[in-house]
């Protein structure tokens, strides 16, 4: 079986990691195998290409001329049944490529030689008894009495180009999931609802925070006034971190030439994940001297650097942006907030001295872990990031490698943090110490990533004048404790459930007028709390008590506030928070203080 594509299924629902055994993987695999068999009984048209196990189930696509429906699965189904009850050996045979094709040729399935094509003799077939076969190295297992029909369930039909290439066919991909035993089912069955009701995709949109649109293009979020006071509470509640700890701001371009790429090397490690150059002419294009979208933020905060000669006691240097970059993603592998086009960095290199790197990164490090812990995001380890010896995509001298991979250790060893090493997982130009958060569902995120690096000052030519007046090259710090802001904010949309805590709430506040005559006493709250960055607003809807409570519960704010004739007499509020239930009635003044204190604190109300 040729190399899977990726599915292009926008509404995928990423669930927990499992670890799948080879048990497991035998099912998955044979059970692909029986619903192609049944899809061809059924459909003698449809035509199949690729099929194999995956995360959580399996996959085939299928070149048929009528689309499947709901209806289509469930008769599907019960065919794989009947297949299944009928006991058929699985059989695996060797022949030639001359034999395989001839065979093909007698289906009269292109897509089967297409995959010929790619495999080395002999070719290994898979019969289910002496009536269906297919290309595939297995594994599987020896009878389709060895599967539990009540264990499988086809889930969705999807769309995926042959081979994941835009330009080619479109196919159609039916999903499904198949387990050892139905409770193992009934429990994935769980997690899928769990994960749904957690989807940032879903509850971005209840609650008015981004949007896709297809006329902007996939994989490039817009976001919404809510979004936007999310994500730059964000930004400022890190850039206010970064300014306590001596931290430079800088904005730069989100384009710049071919030729700074290619010394930093990203053009020659990274060309394909670019977006296509801008070239003045013809012959500028020939010779790559044209713009891109940069997909790093690095090389312009180097030659901020560089704009100067820098002393030792301008160092360390700590450059901060908030940087938009751009990867060319495949659309098939897009994801929401999770995996996009275009991105927002929280950016920042730091240019130290040898003798100042253990201790910036250690500050690096602190950093990190206060962020994550004003998040509520405790469930995660470090993974030392370093470079597989044996392969040749890294640039560099073994000395750097060694240096920076040292510096590393010994700062997780110093702390005493909970890690492991990912050998092969290093950017190619340095190491890296990255966090991996475990979420509710117990799925792995990379969020914060601190990398040391010798090889790009190098590259670059940096230096300092050191305190015995002679030129040295200064270390990089590379360092993102959010990582891919939208990345954070879908994962906070699910960690949460929606419902944030008070001081990171687009709207903290609402206020419900018992009838309209409140709402001028209503309106003077909120401009008072808004002058005072309490994102606070006035229910005008004109909805009975009920309805607008109701609207407020399903908008998930923190803060509800019920204000009748009593309340207005008193210049007070009837408070209800969704962390603490009902308060009961309190003066507007100590209300307001509250909040300012939950906001300053970073705590629920």
């Amino acid at each position: 079986m040729s190399k899977s594509e990726p599915p292009e299924q926008p509404e995928k629902i990423y669930l927990p990691r499992t670890s799948e055994s080879e048990s497991l993987k035998k099912i998955r695999h044979t059970t692909s195998h029986v619903m192609a068999m049944a899809v061809q009984k059924l459909f003698p048209k449809a035509q199949v290409t690729i099929g194999p196990s995956i995360e959580n189930g399996f996959y085939y696509d299928f070149d048929k001329p009528e689309p499947f429906t709901e209806q289509d699965l469930k008769t599907i189904k019960k065919e794989m049944d009947k297949i299944i009850k009928r006991k058929l050996p699985v059989i695996r045979e060797e022949v030639s490529r001359q034999e395989a094709k001839q065979r093909i040729q007698q289906l009269g399935e292109p897509y089967k030689l297409e995959i010929l094509a790619d495999l080395a003799e002999p070719i290994t077939l898979y019969h289910l008894g002496d009536e269906w076969w297919d290309l595939c190295a297995g594994p599987h297992v020896e009878n389709t009495s060895d599967l539990n029909p009540k264990a499988i369930e086809l889930e969705s039909v999807a769309g995926a180009y042959w081979r994941g290439d835009e330009t080619k066919a479109q196919l159609q991909r039916i999903y499904g999931t198949a387990w050892e035993k139905p409770e193992q089912l009934a429990e994935y069955k769980r997690r899928k609802a769990e994960a749904l009701k957690r989807d940032h995709r879903k509850l971005g949109k209840e609650l008015g925070l981004f949007i896709f649109a297809d006329p902007v293009g996939p994989g490039l979020p817009l976001w919404t006034p809510k979004g936007t006071v999310l994500r730059s509470t964000l930004e400022d509640f890190l850039k206010q971190e970064q300014l306590k700890r001596n931290y430079l701001p800088v904005v730069t371009p989100h384009i710049g030439r071919i030729d700074l790429f290619k010394v930093s090397g990203h053009w020659q490690n990274y060309k394909e994940d670019m977006f296509p150059m801008m070239a003045e002419d013809e012959e500028a294009a020939s010779a790559e001297q044209g713009f891109v979208l940069k997909p790093m933020n690095c090389p312009f905060h180097i030659q901020i650097y560089k704009s100067e000669l820098r002393s030792y006691r301008e160092l360390p240097m700590r450059l901060a942006e908030f940087g938009t970059v751009y990867r060319y993603e495949q659309s098939g592998e897009l994801g929401g907030l999770t995996r996009v086009r275009g991105f927002t960095v929280d950016d920042s290199h730091l240019f130290v001295t040898p003798e100042q790197l253990d201790q910036e990164f250690l500050n690096v490090v602190d950093l990190i872990l206060s962020v994550f812990k004003s998040l509520q995001l405790k469930n995660f380890k470090a993974r030392l990031s370093f470079r597989d010896p044996e392969s040749d995509k890294y640039i560099g001298s073994d000395e750097a490698w060694q240096k920076s991979e040292g510096a590393i250790r010994r700062a997780v060893q110093k702390l005493g943090m909970n890690y492991f090493e990912g050998i092969g997982e290093a950017a190619f130009y340095g190491p890296k110490l990255d966090f991996i958060f475990s979420d509710a569902l117990e799925r792995k995120w990379q969020l914060g990533t601190v990398q040391v690096d010798y090889n790009l000052p190098e590259r670059f030519e940096l230096e300092y004048v050191a305190e015995d007046g002679t030129r040295k090259r200064p270390i990089m710090i590379h360092r993102a404790p959010f990582g891919s802001l939208e990345r954070l904010i879908g994962i906070l949309i699910e960690e949460y459930v929606g419902d944030f805590p008070f001081w990171l709430a687009p709207v903290q506040a609402r206020l419900l007028p018992v009838s309209e005559a409140q709402l001028p006493f209503i309106k003077e709250v909120v401009e008072k709390m808004r002058s005072l960055g309490i994102r606070a607003e006035a229910d005008t809807s004109g909805e009975r008590l009920g309805k607008a409570i109701r609207n407020a519960e399903k908008a998930k704010i923190p803060v509800m506030a019920v204000v009748g004739a009593k309340e207005v007499e008193a210049e007070s509020l009837s408070i209800r928070t969704r962390a603490s239930g009902e308060l009961g009635v309190m003066p507007v003044a100590e209300v307001v203080e509250k909040m300012k204190q939950a906001i300053v604190n970073r705590e629920n109300f």
